[in-house]
């Protein structure tokens, strides 16, 4: 009988360091019989050697296109955009199934190709629960790069390129710094999703720099707004995916009314979607420019990276990789379990 193959293909958008699996999975997958294949990467916050000495097999960079067919192609953000016919059974965070505007593309490439989107997003226990998400680290980077944003408009200094923290102490004491620079005040901060995992994490930054948030869930948003305290707020932390149903929480008329608000870390980042809950932007920012100025006076700056747990790239990926490795172990055997689910999505949206 043919083994399972996972093949870990590099990255190859720009700025993503981050990597799905550890050496260590790789050695606990081998054990169980499952065949590891791993594309080396100039950037990759893990290097090579380790994966080889965890007895991965080793291969150039972007070789997965000429993979097995029956290989599981596994990474964690977007395949080049160069509409060539997907053929393999793909792991990644696709983002095709909620009306954005790149999803029909993505979506009739494995339709000429045959293949399957297995999407990290909707890996599922029975009752829709997501079982892997980098989450927590989304919330505690958007959260930092919205109070360095904020801490930069009291003196009137732009958050400039951000990259890389060399660890989660490191990214501490920048703030720190930041924080004091703009003087001796805190930003008060309002958080919506903060059960969630992502509100988690941007709640654990807050209050490490001494900046109790309020905390906003359902409970607080179901009767569908407006919500004007958002406003009384110096920050703003959306931490909601776009969905049906979700609420707008900062319309367009907000950006004229009386405020406290100068910065709105949308850390969900979804703008293309129909369902964006601040429709005051409509494209996510970038590591060289990482916030985008609504208006100058008073200021009001959006800050909405889609990646930003590549920020602090080793911890993000062994919290990622340590939730995913037990169903990366299922995929031999799953014929009714996480996996089926996934590909189900994937086939009730073609």
């Amino acid at each position: 009988m043919t083994s399972t193959h996972l093949w870990v293909r590099a990255e190859e958008r720009e700025n993503e360091r981050r990597v799905g699996i550890t050496p260590e999975g790789v050695k606990t997958l081998i054990s169980d019989g499952i065949q590891v294949t791993v594309e080396d990467s100039p950037t990759r916050i893990i290097g090579i050697d380790r994966f080889i000495s965890a007895g991965a097999t080793p291969t150039s960079q972007g070789t997965w296109r000429d993979a097995p067919e029956d290989a599981y192609i596994f990474g964690l953000k977007e395949l080049p955009d160069d509409g060539t016919p997907l053929i393999h059974r793909h792991i990644f965070f696709g983002h095709a199934f909620k009306g954005q505007a790149e999803a029909p593309a993505l979506l009739n490439r494995f339709g000429v190709g045959g293949g399957t989107l297995l999407d990290l997003e909707y890996l599922t226990d029975t009752t829709g629960r997501r079982l892997a998400a980098f989450g927590f680290w989304a919330g505690y980077v958007g959260a930092a790069l919205s109070v360095a944003t904020w801490a930069g408009q009291q003196v009137r200094l732009p958050l400039g390129a951000v990259s890389p923290w060399e660890s989660k102490e490191a990214l501490i004491l920048d703030l720190t710094d930041r924080l004091a620079r703009a003087g001796h005040r805190r930003p008060t901060a309002l958080i919506i999703g903060a059960l969630g995992r992502t509100g988690t994490g941007a709640r654990a930054l807050l209050e490490v720099l001494g900046i109790p948030p309020t905390g906003w869930d359902m409970a607080e948003t179901a009767h569908g707004g407006p919500f004007p305290q958002i406003l009384d707020h110096d920050l703003f932390l959306n931490c909601i995916l776009a969905s049906d149903g979700v609420p707008v929480f900062v319309p367009q008329s907000a950006i004229t009314m009386p405020r406290r608000l100068s910065v709105i870390g949308d850390i969900a980042c979804d703008p293309n979607s129909p369902y964006n809950p601040i429709p005051i932007y409509d494209q996510v920012t970038t590591w060289d420019t990482p916030t985008r100025q609504i208006t100058a006076q008073p200021p009001l700056d959006v800050m909405a990276i889609d990646n930003l747990p590549s920020l602090l790239p080793l911890e993000s990926s062994e919290d990622f990789a340590g939730q995913l490795l037990p169903l990366l172990r299922q995929l031999p055997t799953d014929p009714d379990g996480v996996w089926a689910r996934a590909g189900a999505t994937f086939q009730a949206h073609t």
